[in-house]
């Protein structure tokens, strides 16, 4: 194909890294069916897949000041698994120099959204010594940074993972971790400022009681549901049933932008945030990933390494 273009707010990238993730795996599959509504009805509209990014800048658009020719950067690119992608340039940050291209080229989509989704559940920084937080999915792309994030800033971790995984996810920072195949995270006994579901699993009943009267339920995706709506109808219907009464609930849109970005940049530099890479593959690797990745066998995130041929 060739080389893409740059409009008057974007840029060109050299690509470096990408990042494999679900959101790229249901562009890709058109599943659930809903999802074809912005991606297209019956193939793709986006030829080449892939969101996460990190590369050089090579071309600039003409309102474009706030990134430079020869800039290493991070972020969201339109068709980051080729050589070279476009972004826009509010899609994206200068890659801090703590993380090498591999997990700078992982960060973005699920770090941006485990930011957000904490930032709703007011872990922001400010969060008060000893705020209880329950991550259920803490080993994936999203729950592995959440509670990094969560920890850095303050918040005593609860985190929901499998057996194989739980050394893991307390190395990033989670005070415990509970194995969901032999325990019922949610019938501990225990109580919660703050969960953050990425799974999806378990019923608004359970989750509510697991919550402190005024807490905050975070709803980030998960996998379960039909062939239509697979697990978006879920959280809709559980919005309603906590409109009322003392504890939130959030449905998470993220929300891509430079600032957040630079945030999570200044959480790799400051505080050691690092996204954890569970394999490597090179461009002709694709496939392979996007079946590990279906599989649910992969901790944190696979890396696609565009100019390399040898799996790593």
């Amino acid at each position: 194909m060739a080389v893409p273009s740059p409009r008057r707010n974007e840029v060109l990238l050299r690509v470096s890294t990408a990042g494999v993730s679900r959101g790229v795996w249901h562009m890709m599959t058109g599943l659930p069916r809903l999802v074809r509504v912005a991606s297209g009805l019956r193939r793709p509209r986006q030829n080449v897949p892939g969101m996460d990014v990190c590369g050089e800048v090579v071309a600039v658009g003409s309102e474009v000041s706030s990134l430079q020719l020869g800039q290493r950067v991070f972020g969201i690119a339109r068709g980051s698994f080729a050589e070279y992608a476009v972004a826009k340039a509010s899609h994206l940050a200068p890659a801090p120099v703590e993380l090498d291209d591999t997990e700078a080229g992982v960060l973005a989509e699920s770090g941006l959204t485990a930011l957000q989704a904490l930032d709703r559940g007011g872990i922001d920084g400010t969060v008060r010594p000893g705020t209880r937080v329950l991550i259920i999915g803490a080993s994936g792309g999203v729950g592995s940074l959440a509670v990094q994030i969560a920890a850095l800033r303050g918040a005593d971790v609860t985190a929901v993972c499998g057996d194989s995984k739980r050394n893991l996810v307390e190395s990033l920072g989670a005070a415990r971790t509970i194995d969901y195949r032999s325990e019922d995270a949610l019938a501990q006994g225990e109580r919660y400022d703050v969960i953050l579901d990425g799974a999806g699993g378990a019923s608004l009943n359970a989750l509510r009681g697991a919550l402190v009267p005024r807490g905050t339920l975070i709803f980030v995706g998960n996998e379960s549901g039909g062939t239509w709506t697979g697990g978006y109808g879920r959280p809709f219907a559980y919005q309603l049933r906590m409109a009322w009464g003392g504890q939130r609930f959030v449905n998470l849109l993220v929300r891509t932008n430079s600032a957040d970005l630079v945030r999570l940049a200044d959480l790799a530099s400051q505080g050691g945030l690092r996204p954890h890479v569970h394999a490597s593959y090179p461009l002709s690797g694709v496939p392979t990933a996007l079946e590990e990745l279906a599989s649910g066998a992969v901790a944190g995130k696979i890396a696609i390494h565009v100019n390399e041929q040898e799996n790593r």
